[in-house]
């Protein structure tokens, strides 16, 4: 199984990333395309999770809120998130899908580890978490996934540096009690290349592609 490396330097409409996505998945199903991971950036936007509850949308913020085939709830993407959509066959992969979402973590996890941050799974809480001084814990990586034809879909948002306080308009993936954090938040200040570099060599070491 092969993988293709996109890197759009431009912010990409969410639109045509759903467009963009679902043509690869048609393809990868239909004619044997090699798997696509896909990094970007989006304009500020809200979108909505199968498992959205409208009352968890607060303020819109006169941004564009968009309904999402991907599993979760409400999530924000803007500029200085990198944004990681991953269409790949998981056929070979035993078609399970639990697995696939705990490699995702993986690779978020490892991914961060070389910035000498420690990301971590917490039961019930999807995405990946970053304990703080003071024993409160934010998000620093969301992920929501879809899987058609066992191909799939979406993927994961890692906090590099975004504006924080546009996650206010929401309630994110349906969790008031925490908050949200970055990498810049975090004292890392990287630049995307780099951050993008992580992320290949994170993903090879757990996907094996």
């Amino acid at each position: 199984m092969t993988i293709e490396w996109r890197i759009s330097d431009e912010p990409v409409g969410y639109e045509a990333a759903v467009e963009t996505m679902a043509a690869r998945a048609d393809a990868i199903r239909s004619e044997g395309a090699p798997g696509l991971v896909w990094l970007l950036e989006h304009q500020p936007l809200y979108t909505a999770g199968t498992s959205a509850k409208p009352e968890d949308l607060l303020d819109a913020r006169g941004f564009p809120v968009h309904a999402s085939g991907r599993g979760g709830q409400y999530t924000y993407h803007g500029p200085g998130q990198r944004v990681g959509y991953v269409m790949l066959d998981l056929k070979p992969r035993g078609s399970d899908v639990r697995r696939y979402v705990t490699d995702l973590e993986e690779w978020l996890i490892r991914t961060l580890a070389s910035f000498n941050i420690k990301g971590e799974r917490r039961p019930g809480r999807v995405g990946i978490w970053v304990v703080e001084r003071d024993g409160s814990e934010n998000k620093i990586a969301a992920i929501g996934v879809r899987v058609r034809r066992w191909v799939s879909l979406h993927g994961v948002a890692l906090n590099v540096d975004p504006n924080l306080e546009h996650f206010g308009g929401i309630v994110p993936c349906g969790i008031a009690e925490h908050g949200v954090t970055s990498l810049a938040a975090q004292g890392i200040l990287v630049g995307m290349p780099e951050v993008d570099a992580a992320l290949r060599t994170a993903f090879r070491e757990v996907f094996g592609l």
